[in-house]
């Protein structure tokens, strides 16, 4: 397997594990917010989501890349890692907009169409997870953060 598809089964496990971890977090937290309004109740469950997910795939990040950046004198690779961190952040916020936007819509939608909570997060969230993905990889694509060696 070529080491660029390797890089991106990487970045996709991390997402969609962090996303494993979110999806269950804001479901308990939309159902015990369930008597608030529906705005809070999607306001703070997108919270607690962003809050979970970048802990978990921040951590699994960072875990799977400690060693790509480092050279054999032991120092950090800074040129690499700081062009390759631009392009991550970059593909990561351009998801980000899609989503907040996406997830917070259909599950506001969703509580007011008599959902209950933690249903209406879990819709919500995996929808937005699926077009997060696409944007995600398409961004990663676009600005070949793992090109070609």
């Amino acid at each position: 397997m070529k080491p660029q598809y390797r890089e991106y089964l990487r970045l996709n496990k991390n997402i969609l594990l962090g996303f494993a971890a979110s999806i269950v977090i804001s479901a308990v937290v939309a159902q015990l917010l369930s008597h608030q309004q529906s705005y809070v109740n999607t306001t703070i469950t997108l919270v607690v989501d962003y809050i979970v997910y970048f802990t978990t795939f921040g951590t699994l990040f960072y875990v799977d890349n400690k060693k790509k950046y480092m050279l054999e004198s032991g120092t950090v690779d800074r040129v690499s890692l700081k062009r390759d961190l631009i392009k991550i952040i970059s593909s990561l916020g351009i998801g980000e907009v899609v989503y907040t936007v996406c997830r917070w819509s259909l599950q506001y939608y969703l509580l007011t169409d008599s959902y209950e909570a933690y249903l209406a997060s879990l819709v919500s969230q995996s929808i937005s997870t699926c077009i997060y993905m696409v944007t995600i990889n398409l961004s990663v694509k676009l600005m070949r953060l793992y090109k070609d060696a």
